[in-house]
Order: C-alpha cells, then structure tokens, then sequence
C-alpha cells in the first residue's frame, strides 16, 4: 500500500463549551464555543508541524458535527472518512473557567453519540494501510463494545504490517465500570503498541507499581518498546531496552489550562520520533510543547506551529 499519511488516529470530538466566568455551571450564562477531544488534539498538533494526518469518526447530521469537522479540516487535518450518523447526535462537553491554573470542572453529553457507534464497518483497510503510523487512545475504546472492537482491530492490523503505533491512555474512569476494567482493558490495548505514554498516575493505577522505572518495565516486558511516563513540572521519563532517563520539564511564567497538556506532549513525542529525533529529543519536544499548551485557554489552541516550535527551541 502506499504512503499517503504520516499519521492516522480515530476517535470522538466533543463541540466544546467554556464558560467566560468563573462559577458553577448552573449560574454562568456565557460560554465560549471551541473543540475538544483528544485525539482530533494530537491530529491537529502534528498537522501544525507539517505531517499529513488523518481522523477518523463518526458525528452526528447536526450543527455541531458540521461544526468539528469544518474545524477540524481548517487545522489541515483530512476528515475524508469520518461518516456522518443519521441517527445518533454528536456529544458535548462544557468546562468551568480555569482558576489559579487547576484543573477546571468538566461535564461530558457523549453517551449514546454518534461516535460511540463507530465500528469496524467504518474501518477503511487502504486508508489505515496508507499510513506511516497509529496514534489511539483509551477513550475511543471505553466508549462502546464497538469502538473497543474497532481499537483492537486497528491495532491488529496496523501491527500486523509493521506499523508504529503509539498508545496513551488517557483514563476516564467514568466510562468504565470499575477500575480493575479499565486497567484490563486499556492494558490489552497497550501490549500491542510500540509507544506507550501514560502519566505517573494512570501508570500506578494500570500497572499497580509506583516509580517510573517499574511502571516502564511492566510494559518493556510484555513486548512495548519505547515507556515514556508524564511526571508534570517534572517532565517525563522515558525507558527502552538500552537506555532511560529523565528530561526536565519547561518552566512557564502562568499555567492558565491544563487540559490537553497530555496531548500536546504526544504531538512532540509521536513527531520526534517519527522524524528520527533521539528519545532525550523527542522527550524534551514533548515537554515543550506540552508546556505551549497550558499557557493557553483551549484544549488545542496553544499547540505550536513548526515556526513556533523552532523558534522556541532555539
């Protein structure tokens, strides 16, 4: 098959709304329409750079499916294959104004969306074959019996032609119907990617081990070959079979999102190694643009352009 995309990942986005005043949801009466989802982040981060990315998923024949994939294709990312579903709505998300840097209150409408019914039917072999890499999530998968036979069969078949494939977690414990699930679940997924690259706490929770260099082994010794653990201000630690270490983090003057700080660090990661950066490189890529994003209101809006990030790594 030929080469068409650098990357491909699939997965859900939510039309996002921020409120423009701090308090609960009840009493704000002024909210700002963006985009969210973690997947349509990292597609749209590595487009910034310059990769050819793909997305696919299913959104609903509304306004608000119009809306992510107008959004989404003006980023430069091909939404040539996400399907638009005549029956099931697309969901939404509200998030409280970020204060003090925290993380901001969430409340999701996604159950029953139209991208919870992605299936395997939506699987293009030629599409998925014509990628140089997979990028997923734990939250495509926990979203339906479906979507989680969609995970493992793109991973199946990605893997199957010598794909790279990378995995973050993501946990959203409040898809799943307990914890001992969720880590089951999500770790059948991860033993069959190339780069895995949880946070310390989601690693602790589906490895049961507490440091960094446990949480990287449980993963090495089931066939992963590149750990790489978020540790916040800290910056992230990374493990393969012939080296570690850890790669400081990028100091910022004010934390004003959190929200898609994880996401961002795989654009840099998933694009320093796709663009034969060493691992302390790729890391250190992560870290900064990791740190682009929290400097910013959005889930996406802060990831870099590649004129931004060389000019911030200079």
């Amino acid at each position: 098959m030929q080469t068409q995309l650098d990357v491909v990942t699939y997965g859900e986005a939510l039309a996002l709304f921020v409120a423009d005043e701090v308090g609960d949801f009840a009493d704000v009466e002024k909210y700002t329409r963006r985009l969210a989802g973690a997947e349509t982040n990292v597609a749209i981060g590595l487009a910034r750079l310059g990769l050819k990315v793909g997305w696919v998923s299913r959104v609903g024949n509304d306004s608000f499916g119009r809306f992510i994939c107008k959004r989404v294709a003006q980023e430069g990312v091909d939404v040539s294959h996400v399907a638009t579903d005549k029956e099931f709505r697309t969901a939404i998300q509200l998030k409280a104004k970020a204060v003090d840097g925290g993380d901001p209150a969430i409340e999701y409408y996604r159950k029953g969306s139209a991208a919870s019914h992605l299936s395997q039917v939506d699987f293009d072999e030629a599409y998925f074959g014509g990628a140089r890499h997979l990028h997923t999530t734990g939250i495509a998968a926990a979203l339906s019996p479906t979507t989680m036979a969609f995970a493992h069969h793109a991973l199946d078949f990605m893997r199957a032609r010598g794909k790279t494939i990378s995995f973050d977690p993501n946990l959203r414990p409040m898809l799943w119907p307990s914890q001992e699930v969720m880590a089951q679940k999500l770790n059948e997924l991860a033993f069959k990617a190339d780069w895995v690259l949880p946070g310390l706490s989601e690693g602790k929770i589906l490895t049961g081990h507490s440091e960094p260099r446990d949480i990287a082994a449980f993963y090495l010794e089931r066939g992963v070959k590149q750990v790489i653990i978020k540790l916040g201000a800290d910056g992230a630690y990374f493990r393969n079979a012939s080296d570690e270490g850890i790669v400081a983090g990028v100091a910022v003057k004010e934390v004003v999102d959190t929200v898609g700080a994880g996401d961002g660090f795989a654009v840099g990661v998933i694009s320093g190694l796709l663009e034969a950066l060493s691992m302390p490189e790729a890391v250190m890529r992560g870290n900064r643009i990791g740190a682009f994003a929290i400097q910013v209101v959005g889930d996406m809006e802060g990831l870099p352009t590649r004129a931004q990030l060389d000019a911030a790594s200079a």
